[in-house]
């Protein structure tokens, strides 16, 4: 799993995930690192992961995102990825007009997965796509497994294409 970090990245967006995949690195092989100092064990390279996590930081002039857009690195870099032109996304209620925008059929979902690109919306959701994430790769009892450290029920229903 890769983690995309930037200053100012929302804490919940970013821990939540890393969390969830933490619980079963001993039983998959998954590799996270959480916590309060970060560690960069590799350069920005969306193309040789196998999970990208993009965590939020905040919205509007003055935020991290708002930040990260106008440097432009971040936004090319997923575009060159074909990541979210035409697809089936989901992001912070405040956001999706922005997403629209810049190409993404946004669908109210707590949860969307589009195949190869999962995406949330809101701060807390992050948990939920990432036991999402648990359960399409390892299955339901894992994820279960999961749930149960955290003592966190995932709410809603995950937004599958092809439903």
């Amino acid at each position: 799993m890769h983690t995309v970090l930037y200053d100012g990245v929302e804490e919940q967006d970013l821990d939540g995930p890393v969390e969830v995949l933490g619980i079963i690195a001993d039983q998959h092989g998954v590799t996270t690192f959480s916590g309060v100092e970060i560690r960069v064990r590799s350069r920005w390279s969306p193309r040789s992961a196998d999970v990208i996590v993009v965590p939020g930081g905040g919205l509007g002039e003055g935020s991290a995102v708002e930040e990260q857009i106008g440097r432009g690195v971040l936004p090319r870099a997923l575009a060159a990825a074909g990541i979210t032109d035409g697809r089936s996304c989901t992001t912070h209620h405040a956001a999706k007009q922005d997403l629209r925008a810049r190409g993404g059929r946004v669908v109210d979902g707590r949860v969307v997965d589009d195949g190869d690109l999962v995406t949330s919306g809101g701060v807390t959701s992050g948990l939920d796509l990432a036991l999402w994430l648990v359960e399409r790769f390892y299955g339901a009892e894992t994820a279960l497994f999961a749930e149960k450290v955290l003592e966190h029920e995932r709410r809603g229903t995950v937004w599958r294409a092809g439903d």
